[in-house]
């Protein structure tokens, strides 16, 4: 979060955050996710790469899958959400 803090000191355009929730308490999670929601709508591009995909899909424009170092899908955040492929091996429906 420190690191997150400096970045944004320096009136970023574009902002690259790896796994943000790691190891944070699911309080935390949900603050941070708010945080980055509203950065997003604030005109700050954002790439995040995230194993929450629950939480990322919620605040995500486009998404892509990785398997074993390659993209095996991408679509709209909510065309991810809404596959089966991706509902089952992420987010556990």
């Amino acid at each position: 979060m420190l690191a997150t803090g400096r970045a944004l000191m320096t009136d970023p355009k574009i902002l690259l955050m790896d796994e943000p929730s790691m190891g944070l308490s699911p309080i935390l999670v949900n603050e941070i996710f708010t945080i980055i929601e509203q950065l997003h709508n604030s005109g700050i591009t954002i790439l995040l790469v995230e194993q929450n995909a629950k939480k990322a899909l919620a605040v995500a424009d486009r998404a892509y899958v990785l398997e074993t170092g390659k993209i095996s899908m991408s679509g709209s955040a909510k065309e991810l959400a809404e596959d089966d492929r991706v509902r089952k091996a992420y987010l556990g429906a």
